[in-house]
């Protein structure tokens, strides 16, 4: 294979990604590094981690997200943050967990605000960085008894642009990348779980239930999602900052 700057955009750059260990984030780790990249893996999974920093020939770092100290110790010369960890919790609002919500909003929105406090600094002074942060359709819309996800996404959304808005002159961008729903172990479990709720057939669950209102049947796959990430961090992107990219099979347009 041919190298150079078209088929190693990322190469001399270090990368940085959470919830790395598994689904999305693995296969941002994988995109990320087959760019050029050398990638720092963080998880709360100390094995997965392990192995997919050394499958990449990236660092390993095992970090709660929800504890700051423990993100205050995450390297933060990076020059691409990729903000991916998340976790999901359903209920109706009036009986939600208040410990839950609080917990989702340290993960998936104190977590990234630190990560992205901690690296500009370092973007800034090279005059170059990329802030990637993994949104979701529900950061542009709205579901019924994923009150704590949905909140978490949407502010997920409002950083991504303030980070935009103030990297600009330093040569920083941000966006959102906002998938519908992905086939991860996340996903796939909540479609056994429905089917048996149901009393429907797993396929009559991902077209009927879960892509109701997406006009594309078909869950999105997480190479996709990375192949969409890798792409933001190239110099052919320097001037898209402050979007939500959706990936959604068409639900946001519905």
């Amino acid at each position: 294979m041919t190298s150079g700057p078209d088929h190693n955009p990322l190469a001399g750059r270090t990368a940085l990604v959470t919830g790395g260990a598994s689904g999305i984030g693995l296969a941002c780790v994988r995109a990320l590094a087959a760019a050029g990249a050398k990638v720092h893996v963080v998880d709360v999974d100390a094995a997965g981690a392990a192995a997919a920093a050394e499958e990449v020939g990236g660092w390993a770092h095992t970090a709660d997200l929800s504890d700051p100290p423990a993100v205050d110790r995450l390297p933060a010369e990076v020059d691409v943050l990729v903000n991916n960890a998340g976790l999901q919790h359903v209920a109706p609002l009036h009986e939600f967990p208040v410990e839950r919500f609080t917990h989702l909003q340290r993960v998936m929105v104190t977590a990234p605000f630190l990560l992205i406090r901690r690296s500009l600094p370092h973007m800034y002074a090279r005059g170059w960085g990329r802030v990637v942060n993994l949104s979701s359709v529900h950061g542009l819309r709205a579901s019924a008894y994923k009150v704590a996800y949905v909140t978490a996404k949407h502010a997920l959304e409002g950083l991504s642009k303030v980070t935009a808005v103030e990297g600009a002159p330093h040569g920083v961008t941000s966006n959102c990348v906002s998938p519908g729903y992905v086939r991860t172990a996340l996903v796939t479990g909540q479609i056994a779980d429905q089917a048996r709720a149901h009393g429907i057939e797993r396929d009559e669950v991902v077209e009927q239930v879960l892509l109701d209102r997406a006009p594309l049947k078909q869950l999105v796959e997480p190479a996709e999602v990375a192949a969409l990430v890798a792409w933001l961090c190239g110099p052919h992107a320097a001037h898209l900052t402050g979007a939500s990219l959706p990936i959604d099979g068409g639900w946001t347009a519905n």
